[in-house]
């Protein structure tokens, strides 16, 4: 056995149960931490992949690639401890949408080549390339184990499998580790590490796959400059 195949210890095929805390002052981590100025950690080796590797890395694109669109609650915990929650929208190819819960005013919305990072209170918007980010590969119009992924680790639990990836021309862009309840496999958690080491988790809860969701949900979300005090939702 492999060190980055080792058996898996710490995940669950379920969703993180959330400990009744504050959500003032929450740490809302999305790519554009790639912008910063810092050293950015160099990217983790790929692994050598045994013929069960391949095999797991076989039924996770086809699974993956069967899921045209989802949506569900979710919940996020910084490595800091800071919590948030909301909804999460997607369909592919391209396109997602994060609707924070107050007090974070946040909105991130991927249009199929932006995502877009909105702050509801300040009006201020920033983007970012999507092919740029740790969640172009849930993204992808074709989703396959090809050159472009290099993966560096699977971890097996039983009930649980994960996968450790990043975009092998863009390390710089973040990496993500995603964990699926096994047997049959269901995606149940996605883990987004930055260039600079700040990761968060994000668990879903409640997903409903192959639903039609409505355009209007994945439009960049216009500029509004909100008077004192005042928070407004696109």
């Amino acid at each position: 056995m492999t060190e980055k195949s080792r058996p898996l210890t710490r995940i669950s095929p379920f969703p993180l149960r959330m400990t009744r805390r504050a959500l003032l002052g929450a740490l809302v981590l999305v790519p554009f931490t790639a912008l910063a100025a810092e050293v950015a950690q160099p990217a983790d080796a790929p692994m050598n992949l045994s013929e069960d590797d391949r095999a797991d890395l076989k039924r996770i694109s086809v699974y993956l690639d069967g899921i045209h669109t989802m949506r569900a609650r979710f919940s996020q915990v910084a490595a800091s401890g800071a919590l948030a929650s909301g909804k999460i929208y997607l369909r592919r190819p391209g396109l997602m949408r994060v609707e924070y819960e107050p007090p974070v005013p946040v909105l991130l919305v991927a249009d199929g080549f932006w995502v877009d990072y909105y702050d509801t209170q300040l009006g201020q918007l920033t983007q970012i390339p999507l092919s740029r980010t740790p969640i172009w590969f849930l993204l992808q119009e074709t989703i396959k184990f090809t050159p472009a992924t290099t993966v560096t680790r699977i971890e097996r639990s039983p009930g649980a499998l994960r996968v450790s990836l990043y975009q092998t021309e863009h390390p710089d862009a973040g990496s993500a580790s995603l964990t699926f309840a096994d047997d049959p496999l269901q995606l149940k958690q996605w883990t987004i590490k930055d260039s600079q080491g700040n990761q968060i988790e994000i668990a879903l809860h409640g997903a409903v796959f192959g639903e039609a969701l409505p355009n209007d949900l994945f439009v960049t979300p216009r500029i509004h400059r909100p008077q004192h005090g005042q928070r407004i939702v696109p």
